[in-house]
Protein backbone atom coordinates (compact mmCIF):
# COMPACT_ATOMS: atom_id res chain seq x y z
CA UNK A 1 0.00 0.00 0.00
CA UNK A 2 1.37 3.57 -0.80
CA UNK A 3 1.68 5.57 1.79
CA UNK A 4 1.93 9.75 1.56
CA UNK A 5 3.02 12.68 3.17
CA UNK A 6 0.25 13.94 6.25
CA UNK A 7 -2.64 15.74 4.17
CA UNK A 8 -2.73 19.66 4.57
CA UNK A 9 -5.76 20.63 6.32
CA UNK A 10 -4.52 23.67 8.55
CA UNK A 11 -3.50 26.17 6.21
CA UNK A 12 -4.01 27.15 2.49
CA UNK A 13 -2.38 24.64 0.19
CA UNK A 14 0.21 26.26 -1.89
CA UNK A 15 0.87 25.46 -5.50
CA UNK A 16 3.50 26.09 -8.49
CA UNK A 17 3.29 26.41 -11.77
CA UNK A 18 5.67 25.33 -14.63
CA UNK A 19 5.13 26.64 -18.29
CA UNK A 20 3.50 29.65 -18.78
CA UNK A 21 1.69 29.24 -21.80
CA UNK A 22 -1.88 29.09 -23.46
CA UNK A 23 -3.57 26.42 -20.83
CA UNK A 24 -1.45 28.21 -17.63
CA UNK A 25 -4.15 30.62 -17.95
CA UNK A 26 -6.72 28.55 -17.21
CA UNK A 27 -4.75 27.01 -14.30
CA UNK A 28 -4.23 30.40 -12.98
CA UNK A 29 -7.84 31.24 -12.94
CA UNK A 30 -9.11 28.00 -12.04
CA UNK A 31 -7.18 28.21 -8.64
CA UNK A 32 -8.20 31.75 -8.12
CA UNK A 33 -11.73 30.20 -7.41
CA UNK A 34 -10.13 28.15 -4.96
CA UNK A 35 -8.29 30.85 -3.17
CA UNK A 36 -9.86 29.85 0.00
CA UNK A 37 -8.32 26.69 0.37
CA UNK A 38 -5.09 27.14 -1.69
CA UNK A 39 -2.88 29.79 -3.55
CA UNK A 40 -0.31 30.02 -6.44
CA UNK A 41 3.05 30.94 -4.85
CA UNK A 42 5.70 30.41 -7.73
CA UNK A 43 5.44 30.54 -11.54
CA UNK A 44 8.37 29.28 -13.74
CA UNK A 45 8.84 29.65 -17.94
CA UNK A 46 12.27 30.14 -19.69
CA UNK A 47 10.42 32.68 -21.35
CA UNK A 48 10.70 35.55 -19.75
CA UNK A 49 8.01 37.67 -21.28
CA UNK A 50 5.45 34.91 -20.08
CA UNK A 51 6.65 34.10 -16.75
CA UNK A 52 6.08 37.68 -15.71
CA UNK A 53 2.69 38.21 -17.90
CA UNK A 54 1.69 35.23 -15.15
CA UNK A 55 3.41 36.33 -12.71
CA UNK A 56 1.11 39.85 -12.99
CA UNK A 57 -2.04 37.69 -13.19
CA UNK A 58 -1.53 35.25 -10.06
CA UNK A 59 1.01 37.32 -7.60
CA UNK A 60 3.36 34.73 -7.72
CA UNK A 61 7.12 34.92 -7.94
CA UNK A 62 8.71 34.14 -10.75
CA UNK A 63 11.81 31.60 -11.61
CA UNK A 64 13.61 31.03 -14.93
CA UNK A 65 14.18 27.16 -14.34
CA UNK A 66 12.04 24.21 -12.23
CA UNK A 67 15.42 23.38 -10.41
CA UNK A 68 15.68 26.69 -8.70
CA UNK A 69 12.28 27.22 -8.23
CA UNK A 70 11.99 23.55 -6.08
CA UNK A 71 15.17 24.98 -4.39
CA UNK A 72 13.57 28.31 -2.70
CA UNK A 73 9.84 28.28 -3.42
CA UNK A 74 7.52 26.86 -0.73
CA UNK A 75 5.42 24.98 -2.50
CA UNK A 76 3.23 21.76 -1.94
CA UNK A 77 2.77 20.78 -4.86
CA UNK A 78 3.68 21.97 -8.52
CA UNK A 79 1.78 22.08 -11.67
CA UNK A 80 3.51 20.88 -15.21
CA UNK A 81 2.18 23.40 -18.12
CA UNK A 82 5.00 22.81 -20.50
CA UNK A 83 5.79 20.94 -23.99
CA UNK A 84 4.66 17.42 -23.38
CA UNK A 85 7.75 15.67 -23.66
CA UNK A 86 8.89 17.69 -21.04
CA UNK A 87 6.74 16.27 -18.74
CA UNK A 88 8.40 13.07 -17.93
CA UNK A 89 11.68 14.58 -16.72
CA UNK A 90 9.79 17.48 -15.00
CA UNK A 91 7.64 15.41 -13.26
CA UNK A 92 10.33 13.04 -11.97
CA UNK A 93 12.32 15.73 -10.57
CA UNK A 94 9.37 17.31 -8.46
CA UNK A 95 9.22 14.42 -7.18
CA UNK A 96 12.21 13.67 -6.26
CA UNK A 97 11.78 16.92 -4.11
CA UNK A 98 9.19 15.73 -2.62
CA UNK A 99 6.20 17.85 -4.03
CA UNK A 100 3.14 16.61 -5.22
CA UNK A 101 2.22 16.40 -8.88
CA UNK A 102 -0.24 17.67 -11.27
CA UNK A 103 0.20 17.04 -15.17
CA UNK A 104 -1.56 18.51 -17.97
CA UNK A 105 -2.38 15.91 -20.94
CA UNK A 106 -0.57 14.25 -22.13
CA UNK A 107 1.40 12.75 -19.66
CA UNK A 108 3.89 11.70 -21.85
CA UNK A 109 4.73 10.99 -25.40
CA UNK A 110 5.72 7.54 -25.01
CA UNK A 111 4.77 4.35 -22.60
CA UNK A 112 8.09 3.71 -20.67
CA UNK A 113 8.16 7.73 -19.87
CA UNK A 114 4.11 7.19 -18.73
CA UNK A 115 5.30 4.29 -16.37
CA UNK A 116 8.97 5.95 -15.00
CA UNK A 117 6.40 8.86 -13.65
CA UNK A 118 3.89 7.08 -12.27
CA UNK A 119 7.32 4.66 -10.58
CA UNK A 120 8.59 7.76 -9.70
CA UNK A 121 5.83 9.31 -7.74
CA UNK A 122 5.17 5.59 -6.07
CA UNK A 123 9.19 5.92 -4.61
CA UNK A 124 8.68 9.21 -3.71
CA UNK A 125 5.45 8.66 -1.86
CA UNK A 126 3.94 11.70 -3.51
CA UNK A 127 0.95 11.77 -5.71
CA UNK A 128 0.91 12.38 -9.80
CA UNK A 129 -2.52 13.92 -10.56
CA UNK A 130 -2.98 14.05 -14.56
CA UNK A 131 -5.24 16.94 -15.51
CA UNK A 132 -8.47 15.31 -17.44
CA UNK A 133 -10.76 17.90 -17.05
CA UNK A 134 -13.23 17.32 -19.40
CA UNK A 135 -14.36 14.42 -17.26
CA UNK A 136 -15.77 17.08 -14.92
CA UNK A 137 -18.23 18.66 -18.32
CA UNK A 138 -21.77 18.26 -17.08
CA UNK A 139 -23.14 16.68 -20.31
CA UNK A 140 -20.21 13.76 -19.49
CA UNK A 141 -20.86 13.48 -16.13
CA UNK A 142 -24.16 12.68 -17.34
CA UNK A 143 -23.32 10.30 -19.73
CA UNK A 144 -21.11 8.71 -17.57
CA UNK A 145 -24.01 8.02 -14.96
CA UNK A 146 -26.16 6.51 -17.77
CA UNK A 147 -23.39 4.12 -18.57
CA UNK A 148 -22.34 3.33 -15.21
CA UNK A 149 -25.72 2.78 -14.33
CA UNK A 150 -26.23 0.07 -17.46
CA UNK A 151 -28.90 2.35 -19.06
CA UNK A 152 -28.12 1.49 -22.63
CA UNK A 153 -28.26 -2.19 -22.04
CA UNK A 154 -25.75 -3.51 -24.41
CA UNK A 155 -23.82 -0.84 -25.94
CA UNK A 156 -24.05 -1.98 -29.99
CA UNK A 157 -21.78 0.67 -31.25
CA UNK A 158 -19.72 4.19 -29.88
CA UNK A 159 -18.06 6.90 -32.45
CA UNK A 160 -15.99 9.97 -31.48
CA UNK A 161 -15.19 13.06 -33.59
CA UNK A 162 -13.16 15.76 -33.41
CA UNK A 163 -13.03 18.04 -36.36
CA UNK A 164 -11.08 20.57 -35.77
CA UNK A 165 -8.95 23.38 -37.56
CA UNK A 166 -4.89 23.69 -36.62
CA UNK A 167 -3.69 26.72 -39.36
CA UNK A 168 0.11 26.54 -40.07
CA UNK A 169 0.90 29.21 -38.15
CA UNK A 170 -0.71 27.74 -34.65
CA UNK A 171 2.22 25.26 -35.74
CA UNK A 172 4.82 27.79 -36.37
CA UNK A 173 4.01 29.43 -33.47
CA UNK A 174 6.37 27.49 -31.47
CA UNK A 175 9.71 25.02 -32.56
CA UNK A 176 8.16 22.42 -30.30
CA UNK A 177 4.61 22.15 -31.85
CA UNK A 178 3.92 19.14 -34.16
CA UNK A 179 7.09 17.35 -33.37
CA UNK A 180 7.38 13.13 -32.00
CA UNK A 181 9.51 14.41 -28.95
CA UNK A 182 7.78 17.03 -27.52
CA UNK A 183 4.48 17.36 -28.71
CA UNK A 184 2.60 14.73 -30.52
CA UNK A 185 -0.19 14.71 -33.50
CA UNK A 186 -3.55 15.29 -33.71
CA UNK A 187 -4.89 11.85 -31.40
CA UNK A 188 -1.93 12.64 -28.53
CA UNK A 189 -2.16 16.44 -28.27
CA UNK A 190 -5.36 17.70 -29.41
CA UNK A 191 -8.00 14.81 -29.42
CA UNK A 192 -6.22 13.31 -26.05
CA UNK A 193 -9.37 14.42 -24.14
CA UNK A 194 -11.70 12.24 -26.16
CA UNK A 195 -8.92 9.32 -26.34
CA UNK A 196 -9.77 9.53 -22.29
CA UNK A 197 -13.50 9.04 -22.84
CA UNK A 198 -12.81 5.76 -24.80
CA UNK A 199 -12.00 3.92 -21.63
CA UNK A 200 -13.40 6.02 -18.68
CA UNK A 201 -16.48 6.23 -20.42
CA UNK A 202 -17.21 2.83 -22.51
CA UNK A 203 -14.20 0.53 -20.48
CA UNK A 204 -11.67 -0.99 -21.16
CA UNK A 205 -10.59 -1.18 -25.04
CA UNK A 206 -9.84 -4.96 -26.55
CA UNK A 207 -7.71 -4.00 -29.57
CA UNK A 208 -7.64 -1.40 -32.24
CA UNK A 209 -6.59 -0.76 -35.64
CA UNK A 210 -5.67 2.82 -36.95
CA UNK A 211 -4.38 4.86 -39.76
CA UNK A 212 -2.64 8.08 -39.69
CA UNK A 213 -1.50 10.94 -42.23
CA UNK A 214 0.01 14.19 -42.42
CA UNK A 215 -2.45 15.47 -45.04
CA UNK A 216 -1.87 19.57 -45.21
CA UNK A 217 0.37 20.33 -42.25
CA UNK A 218 4.34 21.23 -42.52
CA UNK A 219 4.76 18.90 -39.46
CA UNK A 220 6.44 15.81 -37.90
CA UNK A 221 3.40 14.33 -36.57
CA UNK A 222 -0.35 13.47 -38.32
CA UNK A 223 -3.05 16.15 -38.89
CA UNK A 224 -5.75 13.16 -38.92
CA UNK A 225 -6.39 10.19 -37.99
CA UNK A 226 -8.74 7.33 -38.13
CA UNK A 227 -9.39 4.39 -35.40
CA UNK A 228 -11.28 1.28 -35.30
CA UNK A 229 -12.09 -0.08 -32.15
CA UNK A 230 -13.54 -3.00 -29.77
CA UNK A 231 -14.36 -2.89 -26.80
CA UNK A 232 -14.03 -5.79 -23.71
CA UNK A 233 -17.62 -5.38 -23.43
CA UNK A 234 -18.10 -6.27 -27.07
CA UNK A 235 -18.84 -2.71 -28.44
CA UNK A 236 -17.51 -1.75 -31.63
CA UNK A 237 -16.91 1.80 -32.90
CA UNK A 238 -14.90 4.40 -34.41
CA UNK A 239 -12.45 7.80 -33.75
CA UNK A 240 -11.96 10.07 -36.27
CA UNK A 241 -9.90 12.90 -35.43
CA UNK A 242 -8.69 15.74 -37.93
CA UNK A 243 -7.23 19.27 -37.45
CA UNK A 244 -8.09 20.32 -40.78
CA UNK A 245 -11.34 21.52 -40.73
CA UNK A 246 -12.21 24.40 -43.11
CA UNK A 247 -12.45 27.35 -42.19
CA UNK A 248 -12.64 26.22 -37.79
CA UNK A 249 -13.26 23.59 -35.51
CA UNK A 250 -16.73 22.23 -36.20
CA UNK A 251 -17.23 19.34 -33.98
CA UNK A 252 -16.26 17.49 -30.87
CA UNK A 253 -18.88 14.25 -30.32
CA UNK A 254 -19.31 10.85 -29.12
CA UNK A 255 -22.10 9.02 -30.00
CA UNK A 256 -23.44 6.02 -27.90
CA UNK A 257 -25.79 3.23 -29.59
CA UNK A 258 -27.48 0.62 -27.40
CA UNK A 259 -30.54 -1.80 -27.12
CA UNK A 260 -32.01 0.35 -24.55
CA UNK A 261 -30.49 3.40 -25.13
CA UNK A 262 -29.22 6.45 -28.15
CA UNK A 263 -27.41 9.35 -26.72
CA UNK A 264 -25.33 11.86 -28.79
CA UNK A 265 -23.20 14.61 -27.00
CA UNK A 266 -22.21 17.17 -29.66
CA UNK A 267 -21.04 20.79 -30.01
CA UNK A 268 -17.41 22.02 -30.92
CA UNK A 269 -16.49 20.13 -27.69
CA UNK A 270 -18.65 17.92 -26.33
CA UNK A 271 -20.66 20.65 -25.07
CA UNK A 272 -24.23 20.06 -26.55
CA UNK A 273 -26.55 16.88 -25.51
CA UNK A 274 -28.43 16.33 -29.00
CA UNK A 275 -29.48 13.00 -28.76
CA UNK A 276 -30.77 11.58 -25.30
CA UNK A 277 -33.79 8.60 -25.42
CA UNK A 278 -33.95 5.01 -22.88
CA UNK A 279 -36.15 2.96 -22.60
CA UNK A 280 -36.56 3.84 -19.00
CA UNK A 281 -37.02 7.28 -18.27
CA UNK A 282 -34.95 8.30 -14.98
CA UNK A 283 -35.00 11.28 -12.60
CA UNK A 284 -31.67 12.43 -14.30
CA UNK A 285 -33.38 13.35 -17.67
CA UNK A 286 -34.20 16.34 -15.72
CA UNK A 287 -30.69 17.28 -16.11
CA UNK A 288 -30.60 17.29 -19.47
CA UNK A 289 -31.60 20.86 -21.08
CA UNK A 290 -29.43 22.57 -18.45
CA UNK A 291 -26.57 20.47 -19.25
CA UNK A 292 -25.98 21.42 -22.71
CA UNK A 293 -23.98 25.08 -22.26
CA UNK A 294 -21.92 27.19 -24.55
CA UNK A 295 -18.47 27.89 -25.25
CA UNK A 296 -16.04 29.18 -27.13
CA UNK A 297 -13.17 27.18 -26.07
CA UNK A 298 -11.96 23.66 -26.69
CA UNK A 299 -10.78 23.21 -23.34
CA UNK A 300 -13.86 23.92 -21.51
CA UNK A 301 -14.78 24.94 -17.90
CA UNK A 302 -13.70 21.84 -16.25
CA UNK A 303 -10.41 23.05 -14.59
CA UNK A 304 -11.95 24.41 -11.45
CA UNK A 305 -13.86 21.36 -10.69
CA UNK A 306 -10.69 19.37 -11.31
CA UNK A 307 -9.11 21.43 -8.79
CA UNK A 308 -11.51 21.04 -6.42
CA UNK A 309 -10.96 17.01 -6.06
CA UNK A 310 -6.87 17.37 -6.04
CA UNK A 311 -7.46 20.22 -3.29
CA UNK A 312 -9.29 17.38 -1.39
CA UNK A 313 -7.43 14.89 -1.69
CA UNK A 314 -4.09 17.10 -0.58
CA UNK A 315 -6.53 18.28 2.06
CA UNK A 316 -7.44 14.42 2.99
CA UNK A 317 -10.80 14.65 2.16
CA UNK A 318 -11.07 12.31 -1.52
CA UNK A 319 -9.81 9.86 -3.81
CA UNK A 320 -8.09 11.14 -6.98
CA UNK A 321 -10.02 10.84 -9.52
CA UNK A 322 -7.63 10.87 -12.35
CA UNK A 323 -4.27 9.89 -10.53
CA UNK A 324 -0.98 8.48 -12.82
CA UNK A 325 -2.38 4.80 -13.57
CA UNK A 326 -5.30 6.87 -14.73
CA UNK A 327 -3.31 9.05 -16.63
CA UNK A 328 -1.71 5.53 -18.28
CA UNK A 329 -4.87 4.30 -19.44
CA UNK A 330 -5.27 6.85 -22.04
CA UNK A 331 -1.39 6.94 -22.89
CA UNK A 332 -1.47 3.15 -23.51
CA UNK A 333 -4.25 3.19 -26.47
CA UNK A 334 -2.22 5.95 -27.61
CA UNK A 335 0.71 4.00 -27.99
CA UNK A 336 -1.64 1.31 -29.65
CA UNK A 337 -3.09 3.65 -32.12
CA UNK A 338 0.64 5.00 -33.55
CA UNK A 339 2.49 1.20 -33.50
CA UNK A 340 -0.62 0.33 -35.19
CA UNK A 341 -0.85 2.92 -37.74
CA UNK A 342 2.97 2.59 -38.13
CA UNK A 343 3.03 -1.26 -38.34
CA UNK A 344 -0.55 -1.88 -40.43
CA UNK A 345 -1.65 -4.06 -38.03
CA UNK A 346 -4.21 -4.74 -35.59
CA UNK A 347 -3.02 -3.97 -31.72
CA UNK A 348 -4.39 -5.76 -28.57
CA UNK A 349 -4.54 -3.91 -25.18
CA UNK A 350 -2.98 -3.96 -22.93
CA UNK A 351 0.38 -3.72 -24.34
CA UNK A 352 2.25 -5.47 -21.57
CA UNK A 353 0.66 -8.55 -19.38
Amino acid sequence: MRTYPAPISDRPLRFALVGCGRIAQNHIAALREHAARCQLVAVCDIDAAARERAAAASGASAYRDLSTMLARAEADAVIIATPSGLHPSQVIEVAQAGRHVITEKPMATRWEDGKRMVAACDAAGVRLFVVKQNRRNATLQLLKQAVARKRFGRIYMVNLNVFWSRPQSYYDSAPWRGTWEFDGGALMNQASHYVDLLDWIIGPVESLHAYTATLARDIEVEDTGVISLRWRNGALGTMNVTMLAYPHNLEGSITVLGEKGTARIGGVAVNTIERWEFAEPEPEDAQVAQASYATTSVYGFGHPLYYDNVIRVLRGEAEPETDGREGLKSLEILIATYLSARDGRRVALPLEH
